[in-house]
């Protein structure tokens, strides 16, 4: 028996154990941070949060700090990861002034965050909504310290308005993906440089469209995402992996295929080798949503698979990129395999979950 209970235990040893599972942080209505163990599949706790409804998470980039944006009061709260709380909590709104953003990012030192937002002023007699501003709130002072105009130009129609954002590791430019690639000089808040292909070294494609995912990469200095663009003659719309340095703002691209109708932002395995998104195509009865999975050290398509849509969901990924997650605008999240692509499991978080997004803490 004893020579039994060895040879198991041995057998038990050499099969490969999951990897380190983390913390997921997720927005939940009305006024709640999540936090959900990827290995037990359950919510741990539910922070309250004091100034509204959660509508961004960003992870400094220490990861450290958890900086969520509220849209209820335009607030700003900092989760501190090692102690598990909310270390500082402000609104910017005012009974007359009111500020909408939905994300921003911080800076190194913790002490600014930048954002584009719109101002509304409350008048005796009307509402005056403002032209969307690049904005600086100081994280100490609890306030809008700088905010200037965004350009005609930039204020594209249509453009979405959840942007992503970086800094540089320097800190002299703010980076707003839109439409396209803004660069902003944070020292006087205007644009500098405005990336898009057809200003690029490989020449022939126009009116470039980045997705999200910038918190899906671990390299500093560089924002990874898929982009969609169309050639300047017959407009056929491409999609393809953009890379941005953001020291140096060199701009490099590698068209893939045919652009879908949406793309939801590229999620990238620790090892950066392996990317996936997942791209839709269609309206209401006919939309079909797929997983693609790229091998991002040769810029291919390697693999695909349909899954169920949902109405409105946001895609992401676990802390060791094993899993891939259906979440946003429900109770539950789908947990599929990320090497077959097949759906797994589904997690109840006992909470209708916001867009806000979704950061994993190993």
């Amino acid at each position: 028996m004893t020579l039994f209970r060895t040879a198991v235990a041995l057998m038990l040893a050499l099969l490969p154990g999951p990897l380190h599972a983390g913390t997921m942080y997720m927005g939940g209505y009305p006024n709640v941070l999540l936090l959900f163990d990827e290995a037990s599949g359950k919510v741990t706790r539910r922070i309250t949060l004091s100034t509204g409804l959660p509508t961004g998470l960003l992870e400094s980039a220490d990861r450290r700090r958890i900086y969520v944006s509220t849209i209820t009061t335009g607030g700003i709260e900092t989760f501190d990861v090692a102690s598990g709380r909310i270390t500082d909590s402000f609104s910017l709104n005012t009974p007359t002034t009111k500020y909408r953003f939905y994300s921003g990012v911080a800076d190194a030192a913790g002490r600014y965050f930048y954002t584009v937002a719109e101002r509304i002023d409350k008048d005796i007699d009307r509402y005056r909504i403002g032209k969307p501003q690049y904005t600086v709130v100081d994280l100490k002072l609890h306030k809008v310290v700088r905010a200037v105009d965004m350009e005609a130009e930039d204020d594209t129609p249509g453009a979405p308005y959840r942007a992503a954002y970086a800094l540089s590791p320097d800190g002299q430019f703010f980076y707003v993906f839109r439409d396209k690639a803004i660069v902003v000089a944070t020292s006087n808040l205007k644009a500098v440089e405005r990336i898009d292909l057809a200003k690029s070294d490989i020449a022939g494609y126009e009116a470039v469209n980045f997705g999200g995912g910038v918190e899906a990469i671990r390299t500093p200095g560089q924002f990874v995402s898929l982009f969609s663009a169309a050639d300047p003659y017959v407009h056929n719309k491409v999609f393809g992996v953009a890379r941005i340095d953001l020291a140096t703002r060199r701009f490099s691209f590698a068209p893939i295929g045919p652009a879908p109708t949406t793309l939801a932002g590229l999620e990238v395995t620790p090892d950066g080798k392996q990317g996936y998104t997942v791209a839709t195509t269609g309206l209401l009865g006919n939309k079909r949503c797929e997983f693609w999975r790229f091998d991002l050290t040769t810029n291919q398509l390697t693999d695909k698979a349909e899954f169920p849509c949902r109405t409105r969901f946001q895609f992401g990924m676990s802390g060791d990129g094993t899993k891939l997650y259906i979440y946003g605008a429900s109770y539950d999240i789908e947990v599929y395999d990320a090497r077959t692509l097949k759906l797994e499991r589904t997690w109840d978080i006992g909470n209708d979950a916001t867009m806000a997004g979704l950061v994993v803490s190993q």
